[in-house]
């Protein structure tokens, strides 16, 4: 499937890139669970990872993370190559798992301490790193309380923190807001906003609200691979069209004054919604005499379209 907007994003970036991964592929036994997975992340984006359960989120943000090595292709962190120098990538990297790595029997401030040594942060910055991302994260009130006594909310605070106790370049956050109520929920998602100022941010969820509030940008991964790709802070309407006689593609795309349409089905097609309507009135109008047009929808954007086909055609993940 054809990436819409995705060589245009990427030309469109004005820092240079934090984090690059080049063909990132991995198999355990018979299972390719990543496949061909590239990603360029600069300073400023918060790149949301969708997929449902199984589509190979985890396994991505592993290879990134340097937890996982891939089977084929490479990860770049701020120049440093994550393979050859691993040691270097990742003093440019922060790394938050599903479940936060915590010491449940130390305090809140005594572990971020323990952590910014861990990241090789100079001990004659280490309390100041540790007292930012006490801010930050607004652990203040609970630095002296031990972790085994935190709430849900607290717990993925002080897993942030452990992340950006030493200022990396990228943070990497695979599904941080599971298992939090809403209001939790609504707290972490501010925190993570606030982090898009002084870093690269990439997030897995298998929430599409999730991703569209809190992401600059959305990727779809599907059976390990990247189906669909979209900058959410310039997002458009797309309009579908179902045909009993559908003609070519490039048809369509000249009748549409666009190249970024897609066919998304044997009788289906669909391209941004046009800012004349007049062309868009011109398209129908020859739709309807020439290509036995069935249907026409307006989507609020391909990332909505290409999520809610995907749950519609797995068994399970419907609720």
């Amino acid at each position: 499937m054809d990436l819409p907007g995705v060589a245009s994003n990427n030309a469109r970036m004005s820092n240079p890139p934090l984090l690059r991964a080049e063909r990132l592929s991995r198999r355990f036994g018979a299972h390719r669970a990543v496949s061909a997975f590239d990603l360029v992340l600069a300073r400023g984006d918060v790149l949301g990872l969708l997929g449902l359960n199984g589509a190979g989120k985890t396994t991505a943000l592993q290879m990134l993370a340097g937890v996982l090595a891939p089977d084929e292709g490479r990860v770049e962190i701020k120049g440093e190559d994550l393979a050859r120098a691993p040691r270097a990538a990742k003093r440019h990297l922060g790394y938050l798992p599903q479940t936060p790595p915590l010491f449940e029997d130390a305090e809140v401030e005594e572990f971020l301490h323990f952590c910014a040594e861990l990241h090789e942060v100079p001990t004659a910055h280490r309390v100041m790193a540790v007292a930012r991302a006490l801010a930050r994260c607004g652990l203040q009130d609970v630095r002296r309380r031990m972790l085994r006594a935190l709430s849900g909310g607290y717990r993925q605070r002080v897993g942030i923190a452990q992340a950006i106790v030493h200022e990396p370049a990228v943070v990497i956050l695979d599904e941080p807001t599971t298992g939090l109520d809403p209001a939790q929920r609504m707290e972490m998602r501010a925190l993570i906003q606030s982090l898009r100022a002084e870093h690269a941010v990439l997030l897995s969820s298998h929430l599409l609200s999730e991703v569209e509030t809190l992401c600059t940008r959305a990727v779809i991964l599907h059976g390990g691979r990247i189906v669909h790709e979209e900058a959410l802070d310039a997002r458009q309407s797309w309009v579908e069209l179902s045909l009993g006689a559908p003609p070519e593609l490039a048809r369509v795309a000249e009748m549409a004054g666009t190249d970024a349409v897609e066919q998304i089905g044997p009788d289906r097609f669909a391209f941004p919604l046009p800012s004349d309507l007049a062309v868009l009135g011109r398209l129908l109008t020859h739709a309807s005499r020439h290509w036995q047009a069935r249907d026409f929808t307006l989507q609020s954007s391909r990332l909505e379209h290409v999520f809610t086909s995907l749950v519609r055609d797995v068994p399970g993940e419907h609720g």
